[in-house]
């Protein structure tokens, strides 16, 4: 493809990913007023039941209302706040015995009508064609894969997490992930654009291979999963908290966290995804040594960017290991999971940028 059209394309790309980043934005505003409206809906339930002397009635938002604190049966909550509720019993038992009202434990969509959320998914849709669009026209303007580089890596990666959040979206009812998920990927763009910006243009002559595309695919995939563990990790500690507190006696500020699954619930559904992003980074890690042996004639040599992919290996093996037969479980599960996110993070940043080595291809 010629210069002038690669350039042409190269900044057909920057505008999608500019718009994408605006309508992420809007989408994170649109999350953001939902678990506020929901907070004060919320609210208001509850001085409105006080007043009448009536248990607590929470709306069923995701499926508020924990069917094992019901223990009768009970399938959830109908109604959001605008409508007639019925009293949910692990809300008459929060209120009565310092127990902890959030959201069903199977995180299945409810009969509910939260206009705010609708609308912020419809949005994260609309910025994920866009910023696909921004992808497709940075590969044609490159002539290549759009993952060369820090500027590509971390635009792709936004892409897949958001993609990623919205397919996992259609199965289960994760939209309290939202305002973490869509921050994330405008933290991603924003950085890539002011950060770690690069112009359309070759590859250097070790990653002209086919294993880039094996590689790095299987890389961002891996990481968009650890994205989406280290929101619910990050989640897990608040609720962990706030039920704490409750179950104390205390005043429950953080009532938007009604929304969200208990603690233990998103300890569990990390887990699991932790474990599917694991097996991917096995696979990153083996065909990154393969591709080394092609590269540069040996598996591995101790440079930087292997030593990491190493450490962040034995950080999430450490992770389901410690919580599948040591009983690490609860916060200190939360916080190694938020570690092994963090390791990612220094990898593909700190690493890329300040450390000369073999893999020093950030770009800059």
């Amino acid at each position: 493809m010629p210069f002038g059209i690669n350039e042409t394309m190269g900044q057909y790309s920057e505008l999608f990913m500019l718009l994408a980043a605006g309508t992420y934005t809007v989408a994170f505003i649109a999350f953001a007023w939902d678990l506020a409206k929901s907070s004060k809906a919320l609210h208001a339930i509850d001085l409105k039941a006080a007043q009448a002397g009536e248990p607590a009635k929470v709306p069923a938002a995701a499926g508020v209302g924990s069917r094992a604190a019901s223990g009768a049966g009970e399938s959830g909550v109908d109604g959001p706040a605008d409508r007639a509720e019925r009293p949910s019993s692990s809300a008459s038992g929060a209120a009565a015995g310092g127990g902890v009202v959030t959201a069903g434990a199977d995180m299945k969509y409810a009969a509910e009508r939260r206009a705010p959320a609708r609308v912020a998914v419809a949005l994260t849709i609309l910025g994920a064609v866009i910023h696909g669009a921004g992808v497709v026209t940075r590969a044609l303007g490159a002539g290549r894969v759009p993952w060369g580089n820090m500027y590509e890596f971390l635009t792709t990666g936004a892409f897949v997490a958001i993609a990623v959040f919205l397919l996992v979206l259609i199965r289960r009812d994760l939209r309290f992930l939202g305002t973490f998920v869509v921050g994330l990927a405008i933290i991603m763009l924003v950085a890539a654009s002011v950060a770690y910006w690069t112009p359309v243009g070759h590859l250097v002559p070790a990653l002209q291979s086919y294993w880039l595309i094996i590689h790095v695919s299987i890389a961002v995939l891996s990481s968009a999963l650890f994205t989406l563990t280290f929101a619910m990790s990050a989640l897990q500690l608040v609720q962990s908290h706030r039920q704490k507190t409750v179950a104390a006696g205390g005043e429950d500020k953080l009532r938007f966290m009604r929304l969200v699954p208990s603690a233990l619930s998103l300890e569990n559904l990390s887990y699991r995804i932790n474990a599917i992003a694991f097996i991917g980074w096995t696979f990153t890690l083996m065909f990154g040594a393969i591709w080394a042996e092609k590269a540069w004639g040996r598996f591995w040599g101790w440079d930087t960017k292997e030593v990491w992919t190493f450490v962040i290996w034995v950080v999430y093996a450490g992770y389901l290991h410690a919580r599948a037969t040591r009983g690490w479980t609860g916060t200190r599960a939360a916080w190694l999971s938020i570690v092994g996110y963090l390791c990612v993070v220094f990898n593909f940043t700190i690493v890329n940028q300040f450390f000369n080595g073999l893999h020093s291809y950030s770009g800059l």
